[in-house]
Formats: structure tokens, sequence, C-alpha cells
């Protein structure tokens, strides 16, 4: 079932040797796999793990030019015709590769039918404590929206005080001033106050959440570089493959972030009056990242349709592990499916080689394991999340720090202002 799944699919020609011809079809790329399908048969003509893979190539010869090699099982595969073009599928496939190779587990297996008391417990506390955090984020939130509508409020009282100094100046100028009432000494009064500072600058003290390798489209199809995606407390920072700032995407500023797959979305900045800034970004990382994306851009998020339908055939697979996010369905449907294989090979063994003693002791013990596989990737998931919203916590107080003295001085030039008008006032009466 998680062969379904396509990450990407792209048009060009499979050398068959059997036939030794070239087939026009499709070369897919699955989340654990490669292969390539036939257009007028719609055959596969070949399929076989990332894992097995030893080596990608760019080769080309007297006959076959601008082609890709991929060498599996001493059995060299030839690609050609390649849209958009070599070096994108060359960058995609390779990063899929290598991650796979750095992480043999793949897409972090969930076995659904793995659980233990221990694990039940802990992630029960870790979710409780987590949906406390988050309610503690929600009105720290609604206290900061106070604390900007209260700076807001004060500045508007500075300004009409600047329009009470004025007419006061008016008022206190003798009839022979020829100068419309303005006293040089109210002026530099005046000036004075408005010249003292409201807020200290930010100390931008700002935390690293996640870095990962990403696979970059900046235009069009035609315009892919590897690189990497750090995501930030304040923001996104994306970086070509030599740590080169290509943009920073303030928390603040980007309008959209849409998940076109569990393992590719799309960042989207708008302007009016100039182009947008984009950015798509493919990752054999990203259904880690999406959750932090959630937590951070939980307003501006969306899920595309294709998204939402792995995340429905995810709870339909297996309803006990259903969840709110699609990355858990990403992840769930790809642990499944890496360890299907494992599984199936590794039962085969046992019952070709006959039960021992030792092998039923050592498979009871494995049975009674403190907290499973699935368990520990779960609970190192939700705290992850948890880190995230104390990092967004954090940051907050900050800002509200900040606020506060901005209050503080503001109000205490609003009262000495206030009351060197009441007293010009009593003057004039």
């Amino acid at each position: 079932m998680g062969d379904n799944i396509h990450i990407h699919a792209w048009s060009c020609s499979y050398y068959l040797n059997s036939g030794k011809q070239w087939v026009p079809g499709k070369l897919l790329l699955t989340p654990v796999s490669v292969k390539f399908k036939a257009d007028k048969s719609g055959e596969i003509l070949a399929s076989f793990p990332l894992s097995s893979i030893s080596e990608i190539k760019k080769e080309s010869s007297a006959l076959i030019f601008s082609s890709l090699t991929l060498l599996e099982s001493n059995t060299k595969h030839w690609f050609s015709s390649l849209q958009p073009n070599r070096n994108v599928i060359f960058n995609v496939l390779e990063h899929f590769w290598r991650e796979q190779l750095l992480s043999p587990g793949g897409a972090r297996p969930q076995m659904a039918c793995v659980q233990t008391s221990k694990g039940k417990e802990l992630t029960g506390l870790l979710t409780g404590s987590e949906k406390r955090l988050e309610d503690t984020a929600k009105v720290l939130e609604h206290q900061g929206e106070q604390f900007d509508n209260i700076i807001k409020g004060l500045d508007k009282i500075e300004s009409e005080m600047d329009v009470a100094d004025r007419l006061l100046s008016e008022l206190e100028s003798p009839s022979w001033w020829p100068f419309g009432g303005k006293l040089p000494r109210a002026v530099s009064e005046a000036g004075k106050a408005k010249e003292n500072p409201t807020a200290s600058p930010s100390k931008n003290k700002d935390g690293v959440i996640m870095h990962i390798p990403v696979i970059i489209t900046e235009r069009t199809d035609a315009h892919v570089k590897p690189g990497s995606l750090t995501l930030l407390v304040s923001g996104l920072r994306i970086c070509d493959a030599n740590s080169q700032l290509l943009h920073w995407f303030d928390k603040r500023e980007v309008d959209d972030v849409r998940v076109q797959s569990p393992y590719e979305i799309c960042v989207r900045q708008r302007f009016i009056g100039k182009p947008d800034i984009c950015y798509r970004l493919l990752s054999a990382k990203m259904p880690e990242a999406i959750p932090f994306l959630e937590v951070q851009f939980n307003k501006k998020i969306q899920f595309s349709e294709d998204a939402l339908a792995l995340a429905r055939a995810k709870r339909a697979s297996s309803p006990e592990e259903a969840g709110p996010s699609i990355w858990q369905a990403a992840t769930g449907f790809m642990g499944s499916l890496v360890q299907a294989g494992a599984t199936a090979s590794s039962s085969s063994s046992s019952r070709g080689s006959g039960d021992h003693p030792e092998q039923h002791q050592a498979q009871l013990q494995k049975e009674k394991q403190v907290v499973s596989q699935s368990e520990t990737q779960e609970i190192r998931q939700i705290l992850r999340r948890l880190k995230c919203l104390a990092l967004e916590s954090e940051t907050e107080l900050e800002r509200q720090d900040e606020s506060l003295d901005a209050i503080t001085s503001s109000v205490d030039r609003a009262t000495m202002s206030i009351d060197r008008q009441n007293r010009r006032i009593r003057k004039l009466t």
C-alpha cells in the first residue's frame, strides 16, 4: 500500500535489456523504492528499493547522451530523455537515497500493534503536558495582544498631549508675538520629550528547532538544487549546499505554508506591486518538520488534497493510531512499509531454522520490553513539539518584557506631560 505513494514522477525512457530497446514511461520515486512504469502497457518494468542502490551516476556514451544510471545488485539501470532535465532528477534521487542509507529505518517506523503499559503511561503524561503548554501559549498570545493594544492607546495619548501642548502654547503667547504662538521653549521641551526611546531594541535571542537537508525549487521545476532548511523560533532560514543564505522568512511575514505532500511544502511571502517570494522544499525528513510548522504557522498552514488523502488512508488502515496530524500518518505509513520486508524475512528464517531455546528466550525478553520502538518514536515527537512550544513561549515572554518596559516609560512620560499641562492650565486661569 505504501508503494502507491509517489513522492515524484518524471517522464523518461528506460533501456530494457531483454528487448534491447528504449521504452518510454515514468520514473516513479516512492519513500523507499524506485520504479519505472511503461506508458503503453502500464507495466512496472523495474522496481527496486532505495537501500539496494549502490551508485547513482550521470553518464553518457557515443549512443546514449544525458543519461542517468542506477547500479542495483550488480545490475545497471539506464534512464534517458529525462524531463525536466537530468540534474533535477539526479539531485532528488540522490537526496532520498542518501537519507535512506543514513537512516536505514526509513521514515521512522511506528508499529501500530506494539503497545506497552509503561509506554501508554509515558505518552499519556507527555500528551497532557503538551495540551497544558498549548493552553498556556494561547493565554500568552492573548496577553501579548492586550499589551500591544495598551501601547497603541498610550501612543494615541502622547499624540493628543502634543496637540494640547501646541494649543496651550498659543494661549500662553502674548498678542504681540508674531510667530503663531510657537514659543521656542515649549517647542524644545516637546522635542526633548519625543526623543526618548519607547522601547529597547530586541535582543534577537533565537533558538534552533530543527535543521534538515532539502531540495530547493525556487522558480520552475528546472531550477532545483540541494540545500538545507533551518526552523527557528522567529522564522525559517533557507541555505544552499555551501551554507550560504538564500532567503530568510520572518515568521510574521510568511503568508502561507502549503503542505503538498508529507515530503514537500511550499512557503510563500506575498507582495503588492512585485513578484511573490515562493520556495518549494522537498525532503525525506519533512514528516519530522511538519509538526513544528503546524505549531509555528497554525493559522497559515494548509494541506493539499493529496496530503489529506494520505492521512485518511492511514486512519482507515489503523483507527487506533489515528491522530490529528498529517505527519503521524506519513511516518506510520512509511514505517509499516519499511518493516514489512524485514518482518517477513525474519519470520521465514525462524520457521526454517526451528525454535531453539536460546532464540525463544531472546524473543520473550524482546516481547517484555518496557517501551516499544514505536512508542519511543512517538515520545520523541512529543518531546520535540514540547521543545518548540517552550521556545515559542520563551520568545513571547521576552517580547512581553520589552513591551512592559515600553509601557512603563510611556506611562511615566504621559504622567509628566499631564502634570505639566495642568500647571500651565492653572496659570492661565
